[in-house]
């Protein structure tokens, strides 16, 4: 098969915010890889039609979501991502990860310390309303084109969302109390 017009230009301009919206849904760097590769596969064949409609990356956000979702549904996951790789310093990110830390006076990285925690929070919660605040906060879609998506109402939308905000804060405000307490 041979390469579509416009695939290498769209995957060069858009390659970086696809991954990290893959690593929302996911919450592994290696899994986001995976699953964008997936839906790059899934989205290659109907390509010419999709660019001619515009609507390549609204259908390649929409094969994301839904391939996200059947491996989130498997009873078995396969693999067990560990936190740490033989041979490889502990904490080293890879060079797309969403970490842009600033030097602070201690010599740590408060910024890198604050998407730790975030990204932590973000992958405890269940895979629906993981997807919707992705969706609507992230990628910063509608209630309306949220739903779409998910293939659920806009009440459901606003429901999954106000559920996982109230977890959000509930996590990070419980973290924010125990660094406070162990300073």
């Amino acid at each position: 098969m041979r390469e579509p017009d416009g695939f290498r230009e769209f995957l060069a301009a858009r390659q970086s915010t696809l991954l990290r919206a893959a690593w929302l849904l996911t919450g592994d760097a290696h899994l986001a890889e995976d699953l964008l590769q997936t839906a790059l596969v899934k989205v290659l064949p109907r390509w010419e039609r999709l660019a001619r409609d515009g609507a390549v990356e609204a259908y390649l956000r929409k094969t994301m979501v839904t391939t996200a979702t059947s491996w989130w549904r498997r009873k078995w996951h396969g693999e067990v991502p560990s936190g740490h790789l033989p041979g490889m310093s502990a904490g080293r990110a890879s060079s797309w990860e969403p970490v842009n830390g600033t030097l602070t006076s201690d010599g740590g990285f408060e910024a890198v310390d604050d998407r730790s925690v975030l990204g932590a929070a973000l992958r405890s919660l269940p895979p629906r309303q993981r997807a919707v605040v992705m969706l609507r906060y992230y990628l910063d879609m509608s209630e309306a084109e949220t739903a779409a998506l998910l293939g659920c109402s806009n009440g459901t939308v606003k429901s999954q969302s106000s559920k996982a905000l109230a977890t959000l804060r509930t996590r990070l405000s419980r973290t924010q109390r125990a660094q406070e307490a162990s300073v």
